[in-house]
């Protein structure tokens, strides 16, 4: 198995009985190797804050904030455009052999714990991918109207009321 693009190795004992918080920031290189793992022209920057929090002995609740820059490309015009995120959420880090596939669309995504760590910095590049807009537009642009097909069964209707 290859090593994320983007790879920050937790052990869930270091979080602890009050809690632990951690920012995880990609360097350059990591935005350069996310940004060709997820078709995007560039990420300048991303950082997610994270608050763990303990739930038993094996699970961790994870309070997160996520920041990024980014360009991304218009599905209207195919412009790239420059974009910001900013986005909380929450996920659970879970022992890889306790998450079903079972979905309920109320409960927190599930991360799984692989041997006992925690990788924020994969869980951070799906919480953008996540968040990520799957049809961008350009801000201020709009769809073009088509032009009338004068073959629809709408054209005669469009000759006898002309359109304001």
């Amino acid at each position: 198995m290859t090593e994320p693009e983007l790879h920050r190795p937790i052990p869930v004992e270091r979080v602890g009985p009050r809690g632990l918080t951690i920012t995880v920031t990609a360097s350059p290189e990591e935005c350069l190797a996310l940004a060709a793992r997820m078709h995007l022209p560039a990420i300048r920057s991303l950082t997610c804050t994270y608050h763990l929090s303990q739930e038993g002995r094996t699970k961790v609740m994870a309070r997160g904030t996520l920041n990024a820059d980014l360009t991304l490309t218009c599905v209207v015009s195919l412009e790239e455009f420059d974009s910001a995120i900013h986005e909380d959420f929450r996920v659970r880090f879970v022992p890889e052999e306790d998450i079903t596939d079972d979905v309920n669309l109320d409960d927190d995504d599930e991360v799984p714990i692989i041997n006992g760590i925690m990788d924020l910095g994969e869980a951070t590049a799906e919480q953008l991918s996540l968040t990520l807009e799957p049809y961008p537009r350009k801000p201020g642009l709009e769809p073009a109207e088509p032009p009338p097909d004068p073959t629809s069964p709408f054209a005669a209707l469009r000759r006898l009321k002309p359109l304001n």
